[in-house]
Order: C-alpha cells, then sequence, then structure tokens
C-alpha cells in the first residue's frame, strides 16, 4: 500500500510503525475471509482491510478520529485471525492499537461510553475491586432487565454464580519444587481471573511444583495493562506494564529466572509484547528480556516435559483462545499435551474464529458478542464433549455463560490426569 506520510510525521516512532505496517499491505483481501465481524456484519469497514482505509486515512492525514472510523474500530475484536491469515506479514495488532491511543487522544466519546470504559479500567485490573463489582453485579441480576443500557444488562450477566474466596497461593512468595529443582519460574497470576477463578493457578503451582519446577508470585506483579491497551489508554497500560517489568527483574537480578509461565492467554500476547511497547524508553532491554522469558504454561509443560497421566476416559473438546493461537501462534502444544495425559481431544469446526469475548468486548459490544458466542458453542456441543477446556478466563467465563457442558482451563485437565485433584467445575455440576 501507498503511504504519504510527511518527513516529520515519520520522525514519530509510532507513525513510523504504522508506515511501515500499512505499505506492508497489498489489498489483498485475505483477511476477510477470517475476520469474526466480516463474517458477522458483512460490511467491508468492518473487516481488517476495510479499517486499515480508515487508520490510513486518519493517521495520514493527521486529523482527529471522527465517529464513523471510531464505530469500526471499536467493532475489532483484537483477535488477530487476520495476522494468521495475512499472506504479506501484515502486523495488525501494532496498527490497531496505535489507531486506539490516537482515538482516546483526538475524540470525545459520549459520556456513557466514557463513564463505562473509565469504570471498567478502574475495577477489573484490580481484584479486590473487582470482586465488589461482581458481587454487586449479582444482587442487581434479578432487576437487569429494567437496566436501559445493553452493555450494563452484559456486564450483570457476565457476574458468576459464585464469587470464590481469595486464594493465598496468589499472595507475593516462593513454592519450593517437590523434589529436586528444575527451573525457577515467575507466574503471571492475572487481575480479573483472580476474581473469577482462582483454580487455575492452584492447578499451575501445583503440576509445576510436582515437575521440578520453584514457583515465584513477585511482589509488585499486577495487571499485565491489557485491558487499557486496547481502550488505547497508553498511560494506564504502560504503567502496569513497568510496574510487572520491574518486578519480574528484581526477581531475575535476585536469584534468576528460567521462564515468566502465564495461564491467561489474553496477558501472554501483551507480556510478549513489551519489548515493542518500551523499545523506545529507558525500560527497553528490561522489558525486552521480560518478554523473551515470558511463554504460555502449555509452551513450558512442553519444554520440561510432563508424564502420561490418567484422562478418565473423557473426551475434551479444545477451544483454541485468538490470543493464544493468533496473538503467539501457540496452537498444538496445548492439544498435544491433553492427548499425551490420555484425553480424546477433538476441536470444533471453524476454531480459528473468536467466542466472542475479546477482554472487554462482550461487555462494549454485546449484541456482536452474543452472536459469535453462540456460534462458537454451537459447533463445540456439535462434537458432543464431555467438557470444553480453554487456556484463556475471558473465554472461559464466555462460553461457559451458554452451555451446560463443563468449561475447564487446560492446566486444570492436566493437573488433574497427574496426579491433582479433580476439578471444581466438573465436581459441581453446571
Amino acid at each position: 500500500m501507498q503511504t504519504n506520510f510527511k518527513p516529520e510525521q515519520l520522525e514519530d516512532p509510532g507513525i513510523a510503525r504504522a508506515n511501515e505496517i500499512l505499505r506492508a499491505c497489498v489489498h489483498c483481501g485475505f483477511c476477510t475471509a477470517t475476520c469474526p465481524t466480516y463474517q458477522v456484519l458483512g460490511d467491508e469497514l468492518d473487516s481488517p482491510r476495510g479499517r486499515i482505509y480508515l487508520i490510513k486515512d486518519m493517521l495520514e492525514n493527521d486529523r482527529p478520529a471522527d465517529a464513523k472510523t471510531v464505530t469500526h474500530i471499536d467493532r475489532c475484536l483484537s483477535c488477530l485471525a487476520c495476522m494468521t491469515t495475512c499472506p504479506s506479514g501484515v502486523h495488525y495488532m501494532h496498527l490497531v492499537d496505535h489507531a486506539r491511543a490516537h482515538i482516546e487522544k483526538t475524540y470525545r466519546r459520549p459520556w456513557k461510553d466514557r463513564a463505562l470504559r473509565w469504570v471498567l479500567a478502574q475495577v477489573i485490573p484490580y481484584p479486590g475491586r473487582f470482586r465488589l463489582a461482581l458481587l454487586g453485579a449479582k444482587i442487581a441480576r434479578p432487576f437487569s432487565r429494567l437496566l436501559p443500557d445493553a452493555r450494563l444488562r452484559a456486564m450483570v450477566a457476565m457476574a458468576p454464580k459464585q464469587v470464590p474466596p481469595v486464594s493465598r497461593n496468589d499472595d507475593p512468595q516462593v513454592f519450593p519444587a517437590k523434589g529436586e529443582r528444575r527451573l525457577r519460574v515467575a507466574l503471571m497470576t492475572g487481575c480479573a481471573q483472580k476474581a473469577l477463578n482462582t483454580d487455575i493457578n492452584d492447578a499451575t503451582i501445583r503440576l509445576l511444583r510436582r515437575l521440578g519446577c520453584e514457583v515465584v508470585v513477585a511482589k509488585g506483579m499486577g495487571c499485565c495493562g491489557a485491558l487499557t491497551h486496547h481502550m488505547g489508554r497508553t498511560g494506564d497500560s504502560h504503567a502496569q506494564a513497568e510496574a510487572n517489568i520491574r518486578a519480574w527483574m528484581a526477581e531475575k537480578n535476585a536469584g534468576g529466572l528460567d521462564a515468566i509461565v502465564i495461564n491467561t492467554s489474553g496477558c501472554g500476547t501483551t507480556v510478549k509484547d513489551y519489548g515493542h511497547m518500551f523499545r523506545t524508553g529507558s525500560l527497553a532491554a528490561e522489558a525486552a528480556e521480560v518478554s523473551r522469558l515470558a511463554c504460555d504454561i502449555s509452551e513450558l509443560l512442553q519444554r520440561i516435559g510432563i508424564p502420561k497421566g490418567d484422562a478418565k476416559d473423557l473426551t475434551v473438546a479444545y477451544h483454541a483462545a485468538c490470543s493464544l493461537q493468533h496473538g503467539q501462534q501457540v496452537k498444538t502444544a496445548p492439544k498435544d499435551l491433553l492427548k499425551q495425559v490420555g484425553f480424546r481431544v477433538v476441536e470444533p469446526v471453524d476454531s480459528h474464529l473468536c467466542c466472542g469475548s475479546a477482554g472487554t468486548y462482550n461487555l462494549l459490544q454485546p449484541e456482536i458478542s452474543a452472536e459469535l458466542k453462540q456460534r462458537k458453542i454451537a459447533t463445540l456441543e456439535m462434537r458432543d464433549p464431555d467438557l470444553i477446556a480453554a487456556g484463556n478466563i475471558g473465554c472461559m467465563m464466555q462460553i461457559g455463560s451458554g452451555t451446560r457442558v463443563p468449561v475447564v482451563h487446560t492446566v486444570e485437565l492436566l493437573d488433574w490426569a497427574t496426579g491433582g485433584p479433580k476439578p471444581r467445575s466438573l465436581t459441581q455440576g453446571p
């Protein structure tokens, strides 16, 4: 794609990167075939190619975002299926992230939108606040039909029936390896996950310790910054990311780290991009090192090996989270591990398409999200599984809200099959 940025514009590292990405696009349209919003809406401007045109026009002319551009960028899930499909290597993620930051700086949203986004940014990244919000939503659920905004109704509907008690395993501490120590790893405990499902981190710690890993929960670590990053709130997201970089580098410098393990794939995609986010600042080297050490739990388990297990003669439908299969290009490791411990693994048709969760997308775009959820659940249930496995808490909540088939994190199943307890979601029933 031809671009016409002025030399002074290209002095901005963000614009220079956008220019590189735009020039890589050859208008082929392969991305439209795998874009969930284009599949649902059928509008060229709701495809990656259409959004690229809008972003190019906005940035090249150095103009404030307009309502039309904001509408179509807001509808993007950032599922990144387009990046997997693109034959030209267009790095859409960096482009749309830059566009969202530009929108945040130059566009004044209606007050209801501003208020909702502010609340999400001030609540979800903080587990204590999020727990209180979930309890409030649970109380409000009987009255949700009276709420005037579909987004507020979606927020109330999102709350689980039971909010789990706080797990003290999420506090800063060191868990020694069982037997001889093979690796020393830091575990990212997440933010929303600590309020929605504490069993995931508990299972991760048990499994890693049995496999000879010393597991560190670093002091000062918090939200990865993904939620605010995808809202264009760069100041907030970089502050959260910086806190993590400093926390993990302090652990690395004090006792060494072989890996930073992440069991929420949405977080993993962002942490692996810290090197890019901080490439021009004083933390560039430290951020790059954190990105190098970061890995999904399935990547680490495949690296160190996992014993054969007892999978209880169950069929698992594996849901590939977009942030894992597209954002991190981790496609086979979770399935291979589940098969290795004895599960029968099946996959839905169109496994590349998003379930509609996408961070806060199901709260901000509830109608499109609901359509994608229904499609995903239908394709999963078509395989008649005993349970559904996923590697991202957002996907688990989204899919679990519409099916009676138990939805379990991949690491919980691996822990169970190799000596850990049966996942609570399988003992409590739907």
